[in-house]
């Protein structure tokens, strides 16, 4: 039996990733290691028979090389939307070093690691924190000459997502939208798609020094995306384009909002960039995976589950009011 150290397995790529996996085997053929800081995190992973949830933090060196004797490979999820320049290098580039140490030490070869569109080959050239991070550990596993797979996703949706979800919670609380880089373009590709692809990486050794584009079948602008999220939701509002320097100000006060942020400076940034597939690499068809349109999907689990009031509780109860 195969076994695949998965980090950052208890999140929105890697639930759908252990899910696949025990579906494609049948509970056997490969078990799942996913290490996590809580084991209350990873919860909904319990049931899944051949999914082994330790408590580890991943950003320590002898953690990872006590999870790392007997395993096959490792798949590296770990990533963050929002945060200072320090956190994002901690976790886009600090771990992939970490990791390439480790792997070099314990003598496992194959690492098949998830980046995102719109990643130069240069950091230098990124526009902002996030992606010239990811660049960086790229370079960082890249250079540690290990069995490496990339994957590189547009913004992922699904029925647990930060992203359509969220625009369709603000939705049902505000009476309008105020979007700036709404004509920021990106190809969503859905998770389970993303999953897919994983485990035939996993499975298919002709995928080693390979680089995968992971994209939907259709390119659509931030905007068209929000309308999307309002209109399968129920809560379709008017969107109100601002400049840049007004989507500043506001990512600025949403940055010191209650929880997790919803938009940030550095987001913007990001989106100078098209998250949108290049051509330069082969795409989830070479994966045997069929891209899957976002209409045949977001609907089932955007409508009825954005009640009014919900967003505004939420940052209540992080306030602690």
């Amino acid at each position: 039996m195969k076994r695949w150290l998965v980090l950052g397995g208890s999140g929105f790529v890697g639930r759908a990733l252990c899910e696949q996996m025990v579906d494609a085997h049948g509970g056997g053929g490969a078990r799942l290691i996913v290490p996590t800081r809580r084991r209350a995190h990873a919860q909904h992973l319990l049931p899944l028979p051949t999914v082994d949830v330790v408590e580890a933090s991943l950003h320590d060196e002898k953690a990872l090389m006590r999870l790392l004797p007997g395993c096959d490979g490792v798949v590296n999820l770990i990533a963050i939307l929002h945060g200072s320049k320090a956190e994002f290098e901690h976790a886009h580039v600090g771990l992939p070093q970490r990791l390439a140490a480790a792997c070099v030490r314990a003598g496992v070869r194959r690492v098949v690691h998830v980046s995102a569109l719109g990643v130069p080959d240069d950091p230098a050239l990124a526009p902002s924190n996030y992606l010239r991070t990811k660049a960086a550990g790229e370079l960082a596993l890249r250079s540690a000459g290990l069995d490496l797979t990339v994957l590189r996703p547009s913004v992922i949706f699904g029925e647990h997502d930060r992203f359509l979800n969220l625009f369709a919670r603000l939705q049902a609380v505000f009476p309008l939208m105020p979007l700036a880089g709404g004509d920021a373009r990106f190809q969503p590709v859905w998770v389970g798609d993303v999953a897919k692809a994983l485990v035939r990486c996993l499975e298919d050794p002709r995928t080693v020094g390979q680089t995968y584009e992971c994209a939907g079948p259709q390119v659509y602008t931030l905007k068209e995306l929000v309308a999307m999220a309002g209109w399968f939701s129920g809560h379709e509002r008017p969107i109100v384009p601002i400049p840049l320097w007004a989507g500043r100000l506001q990512a600025m006060v949403m940055a010191v909002m209650p929880g997790e942020p919803l938009m940030s400076q550095d987001n913007l940034d990001s989106m100078q960039v098209p998250n949108v597939a290049t051509g330069r690499w082969p795409g989830l068809q070479a994966l045997g995976v069929t891209p899957t349109p976002v209409t045949s999907i977001a609907p089932s689990y955007l409508r009825d589950q954005h009640a009014g009031g919900e967003l505004l509780n939420d940052w209540r109860s992080r306030a602690g009011r």
